[in-house]
This record gives C-alpha cells, sequence and structure tokens, in this order.
C-alpha cells in the first residue's frame, strides 16, 4: 500500500469515526499518524518519481513579502498588474497563464511590498500535483498570503484552505504555548495548565506515535490534539492571511459573502484601495522617522519595522556598533508623554514616531 493510500485510508477512518470522550484517544492517535505520513510526502518519500524537483528560485526583496494564492485563471495576474500599477504578469482567458514565480512592487505608506504571482494551485498540491510542492516552498516563506476565489466559484477558497493545512501551513494562527523536552530515560512526565481539555493518555499517544517514550512535556494553554501534532511534528508554518474574492461585479448578491472576504474586482479597479490598506494593516508594519542630531526629521523615507519594535530595533537597523554605543535616544510621538523624551533601547515604538538616537563617539 503506498503512502497516499494509507492517507486516504486514515482520513476515511476519522471522518467515520464518532468524536466522542471515549474515541478522542483513538482519534488522537489517527491525527498523528496521518501528520507522520504527509511529513514524509512533503519529504519526497513514497514517491515513484524519486526526489522532488528543485523549488523556484526567488530573492526576496522590500520590507514585506506577499503572494497570491489562488487556483488556475481566478484573476492572480490581474490583480498583481492593478496593485503594482504596471503590466508584469502575463493575463489570459484561459487557465495556467501563470508559468513560473512573477514579483512586482506594491508602494504604499512608505513601504515596499513585495507581491509575488505563483502559478495557480491545483487539487492535491500538498502531494505535489501540479508542481505544488514548489509553490508551496514559496508560500512558507511569505510574511502575508492572500488567498483569493472566484466570486462565483466561493468553495474555491475552502479548497484551498484545506491544501494549505494539509501542507502544514497554518493561516492566521499562533503556534501553542508547548514545550517537550526529550529525555533519555523516565517516561513522559506531563504538567498542563488547569482547564487543559487534553487527556494524558491522549498526549502520550501523540508523543509516542512520533517517537517520544521520555520526555517532559508543559502545557500552558488549553489547546487540541491537532495544535499538540503541529508542535510535535515541528514543520508547521504560521502566516498571517487575507482572503480575497474576485470578479464581484459578477454577483448580484454582494451581502451574501462572508464578512471576512475582501471584495475587488480586479478588472474593473474596483476595491483595491481597501485591499491595499487591509494588506498594510495585516502586515502590522509601523513607520518610524529618523531625525539626525541637529538637523528636521526625514519624513519622506521612513524606517519601516515589525508592529512590536523597539529602540534595539532602530539600532540594528543603522548600524551594527550602535547597540554597544548607545547613550540614549529622544522620541516625539504617541509612544512618550511629551515630545523628545528622552528613553532607552528598550522603549517600545509606535507608528510615526519620530526618534533621534544618541551613541557614544
Amino acid at each position: 500500500m503506498s503512502i497516499q493510500d494509507k492517507i486516504k485510508e486514515i482520513e476515511e477512518e476519522i471522518q467515520n469515526t464518532p468524536n466522542n470522550k471515549m474515541s478522542q484517544h483513538h482519534i488522537g492517535k489517527l491525527k498523528a499518524k496521518l501528520a507522520n505520513l504527509r511529513m514524509q510526502v512533503a519529504a519526497g518519500k513514497g514517491s515513484s518519481k524519486g526526489a522532488a524537483s528543485l523549488g523556484y528560485s526567488l530573492k526576496k526583496s522590500g520590507d514585506a513579502t506577499v503572494v497570491l494564492v489562488g487556483f488556475p485563471s481566478v484573476g492572480k495576474s490581474t490583480l498583481l498588474n492593478a496593485l503594482s500599477g504596471e503590466e508584469i504578469s502575463p493575463v489570459a482567458a484561459y487557465e495556467f497563464t501563470t508559468l513560473t514565480v512573477i514579483p512586482a512592487m506594491l508602494l504604499y505608506r512608505g513601504v515596499r511590498i513585495q507581491i509575488l504571482d505563483v502559478p495557480g494551485l491545483v487539487a492535491g498540491a500538498a502531494s505535489g500535483k501540479g508542481r505544488g510542492k514548489e509553490v508551496l516552498a514559496v508560500l512558507r516563506n511569505a510574511e502575508l498570503l492572500l488567498i483569493m476565489g472566484d466570486a462565483l466559484k466561493l468553495p474555491q477558497i475552502e479548497s484551498i484552505k484545506k491544501e494549505l493545512y494539509d501542507a502544514g501551513i497554518r493561516m492566521n494562527e499562533i503556534p501553542p504555548r508547548v514545550t517537550v523536552e526529550k529525555k533519555i530515560k523516565g517516561g513522559i512526565y506531563i504538567s498542563k495548565q488547569p482547564g487543559c481539555q487534553l487527556s494524558d493518555n491522549e498526549i502520550k499517544s501523540v508523543l509516542n506515535e512520533f517517537g517520544y517514550h521520555s520526555a517532559d512535556v508543559t502545557v500552558k494553554q488549553d489547546i487540541t490534539v491537532d495544535q499538540l501534532i503541529d508542535h510535535v511534528a515541528g514543520n508547521r508554518k504560521y502566516v498571517k492571511t487575507l482572503f480575497v474574492v474576485n470578479k464581484v461585479d459578477l454577483l448580484k448578491n454582494k451581502k451574501s459573502l462572508p464578512a471576512d472576504y475582501i471584495q475587488v474586482s480586479a478588472e474593473e479597479g474596483a476595491g483595491l484601495d481597501n485591499l491595499k490598506e487591509q494588506i498594510y494593516q495585516k502586515l502590522g508594519f509601523i513607520r518610524i522617522y529618523l531625525k539626525p542630531p541637529g538637523r528636521e526629521p526625514d519624513f519622506v523615507n521612513p524606517l519601516i519595522l515589525p508592529g512590536d519594535a523597539t529602540v534595539l530595533n532602530v539600532c540594528n537597523k543603522l548600524h551594527k556598533d550602535f547597540k554597544s554605543k548607545f547613550r540614549w535616544a529622544l522620541v516625539t510621538g504617541k509612544s512618550v508623554k511629551f515630545n523628545g523624551q528622552r528613553v532607552g533601547i528598550d522603549h517600545k515604538l509606535l507608528d510615526e514616531d519620530i526618534i533621534t538616537v544618541v551613541v557614544r563617539e
């Protein structure tokens, strides 16, 4: 029996097993086995074609990378051209127009956002169909995914969600607060936060399936068996995601769309301003304006930093020696009580703060 046959068999067993307290241990064990098999597929095992071919080679640029994900002919290329303001990606009224990764740059609010148009996903991409492994490798390196669906074919989005989930990509999730420290002997010791619904037997069955027979386990939140498997598997990628519905101009009742789906018509240019703003907000960047001592702030070329940035991040961006030579910083903006407030290197910054870094000579 091939690995794919085993995966199908376990999926059917999970689907046909009633989900209740008595069956939770068994289902957890099946899910762990399923995760193990999918990891083997991702590693190229069980394929008659041998090792997987090399992925796409593309240099990341800009302040963040966003990848357009969708089935063929959903309008990714049209949207890429519309967002960048240039005709970079070829557009045609038939499937599989994009055969490689095509980059473009979106400039918005001083942020340079690299947008990648990858070949359309097909059913079975997580198992390598349609160059799925190469496409998924690009997705795993993105800061943000734009999952696109056709307004007249909304089930496409749910199909893509499943493909990405099967490939170990977790959309809009955060890693569970769990630690597993392997030991040579002594069995499995479990420490759980009060209220955690997972039983010790469920935890042990998952760990055993992944080869853990002695370990110290600390569960710091209420988690599901799927989250535990994700942690133990260790190859999950947690990526911010937006869901975009294209061709809404063809819909008669736009109110029927889910509230969290961003509505656009790439062909007509409708909804693009809102999409750009949503991309910017989801990436969570802040703009920091630099003010050299004795000079005016530079409002033209802001420093782009992650939303949780501190003065230390500014120092690291400016020069490798600024951290060791740091004395203090003067900050004006929303993160301080008054203009020109002196702060330390751990001070948390907010969007559009103005900063002067003072270092030793």
